[in-house]
């Protein structure tokens, strides 16, 4: 891993236990030297899940596969490589992914098509899978729920400077349940369902369309409204997984105990989501990006993702210039309804241009102290007087970007 992002958090944080729950990371070396570089999950029986993959038309080996795993709706299992993506290795990249879905599976006593799988790292070359297979331990236990989780969410990164997980305890129906889980990206990351993968695991009771509709909510509310660098991986994956060890049923979302669940779920998943671009590939500032007065929630999203994608604005952010009108740019070549007249661009909470020019008397030295931060706001409202609103979350473009991307396979 590279020098830690200067965006990431100071600590690992804590994590509760879930019940119903086996990790184990392991060292195969196929890419990385000296650490892990496979993760194994293994969930009680009962085990209910949820799934949401890459809208890529260029999907990976494990994606294909897994999309299948899902529709059988009996997943307890999951293996993730890190370092090699398995993608556009043909039909040989199709076996081999099987090849590790039934090694799973033999050795946790499970059939291949309960085994999700996910890979992520380079695009295009053949995994070693012999690497993969005699890192392998002689069996696999779901009852021993031994739950390293540092150790787990360290073997799934690539370029990533950190490790990055998120813990919940709640309240459900007057007993306690926990949602904890992982993520990695800090590359190739635009969610469409960056390159993003993540975990999350509850020991919470919850229906599979229940399930199901929780996570793909909040995906959209996490991890779609985030961007590094506006590009979509083939890889990305999203795994719900409720073991079903505590609480009673939950089989309606809008229902008391749906509501208290979906909110925490939401949370975790925005933290996940937000530590991703804090690690953002070069990344020195954390950028939150709002959009108002849209005609559409879906239009204000486009303007957003117009301003956090604008390689002019992220240039400007890292490079301390408190240029707004390439802001307004971003803004007009999103090909979204606007009022031009009554534009309003804030950046830090200082209203900086209004209409068609720039706001009188405004203190651009407030601006500058606010953009030489390491949080930087940007807020437009473009003056359609409307409900349409939008909140994405980016970083700076640095050279450190160009030093990671120019190196990756070395």
């Amino acid at each position: 891993m590279l020098k830690t992002s200067p965006l990431a958090p100071e600590h690992f944080p804590e994590v509760h236990q879930v019940a119903g729950l086996s990790l184990t990371a392991l060292r195969s070396e196929e890419r990385y030297k000296g650490r892990n570089d496979v993760l194994i999950a293994l969930m009680a029986e009962g085990t209910r899940s949820a799934a949401v993959f890459t809208q890529s038309l260029a999907p990976g080996a494990p994606v294909i596969w897994s999309r299948k795993v899902y529709a059988q709706n009996k997943a307890r299992a999951m293996i993730v490589t890190a370092g090699n993506a398995n993608v556009c290795t043909g039909k040989k990249g199709l076996a081999n992914t099987q090849v590790m879905a039934q090694a799973t599976a033999s050795l946790a006593g499970l059939t291949p098509e309960q085994v999700f799988v996910s890979s992520t790292g380079v695009i295009g070359e053949q995994l070693n899978i012999e690497c993969i297979l005699n890192s392998l331990p002689e069996q696999l236990n779901a009852d021993n729920e031994q739950q390293d989780w540092f150790a787990a969410a360290s073997a799934i990164l690539t370029t990533d400077t950190y490790a990055k997980a998120a813990s919940i305890s709640l309240e459900l129906a007057g007993e306690t349940v926990v949602i904890s889980g992982i993520a990695k990206g800090s590359g190739m990351i635009e969610p469409n369902m960056a390159t993003m993968l993540s975990y999350i695991f509850t020991d919470a009771t919850i229906e599979t369309q229940a399930l199901q509709h929780m996570l793909k909510s909040a995906v959209d509310k996490s991890f779609n409204c985030i961007t590094v660098d506006s590009d979509t991986s083939t890889s990305d994956t999203c795994l719900l997984f409720a073991t079903g060890q505590a609480g009673k049923l939950v089989s309606d979302i809008q229902s008391t105990e749906g509501r208290v669940f979906y909110a925490a779920l939401e949370a975790l998943m925005t933290d996940l989501a937000q530590q991703v671009v804090r690690d953002g590939e070069g990344a020195q500032k954390f950028i939150t990006v709002k959009v108002s007065g849209a005609d559409s929630d879906q239009s204000a999203n486009i303007i957003a993702k117009s301003i956090a994608n604008s390689p002019l604005v992220k240039t400007a952010i890292a490079g301390e210039d408190a240029n707004w009108g390439r802001i307004v740019m971003a803004v007009g070549k999103a090909g979204q309804e606007i009022n031009f007249e009554a534009l309003r661009v804030s950046i830090g909470d200082v209203l900086i241009a209004e209409g068609d020019g720039p706001v009188e008397g405004y203190d651009e030295s407030l601006v500058q102290a606010h953009i030489e931060g390491q949080e930087v706001n940007i807020d437009v409202d473009v003056g359609l007087g409307k409900a349409g609103f939008a909140t994405i979350w980016t970083c700076d473009l640095t050279h450190g970007y160009i030093d990671i991307n120019a190196d990756y396979r070395s």
